[in-house]
């Protein structure tokens, strides 16, 4: 008897097993529990980019609700953003700056998209809430 039907008996199938689903499930726990190992760095930096691009959303439609509006809510937007980050990094999962490249690189890690989605969301937002013009036409 060969070895790959010795495995297809043992497992109940060919001997292909979905790997997916549960590495999928721990990177999902451990984004959620603080001082997780990050064994692989790409997904640690993959749930910063996710994490920051809902948070860019989050405080798009935040800013559009106060309305702060100018330079101040696009200062502001940058220095939660990026200290939200930051704090998750240092303070919740503890992770050595060093091994990503120093504390810049976890920083600007999907900035620039999250800066993009709150654009959006927070003019969105703003104009259907508070603009005068808009508020005529309908």
């Amino acid at each position: 008897m060969s070895t790959k039907t010795k495995t297809t008996e043992k497992n109940g199938s060919n001997g292909a097993t979905n790997l997916k689903q549960p590495a999928l499930e721990s990177v999902w726990v451990r984004a959620f529990k603080s001082e997780s190992e990050w064994p692989d760095k790409e997904e640690f930096l993959d749930v910063i980019y996710w994490a920051r691009q809902f948070l860019g959303i989050a405080v798009g439609v935040l800013w559009g609700l106060i309305p702060l509006k100018g330079f101040v809510a696009l200062l502001l937007f940058a220095l939660v953003n990026a200290g939200i980050v930051y704090m998750y990094c240092t303070s919740f999962q503890k992770v050595d700056e060093e091994e990503y490249g120093g504390a810049w690189e976890l920083t600007k890690e999907g900035f620039m998209t999250s800066f993009a989605g709150f654009l959006v969301t927070w003019i969105i937002f703003y104009t259907g809430l508070h603009s005068e013009g808009f508020r005529k036409d309908l």
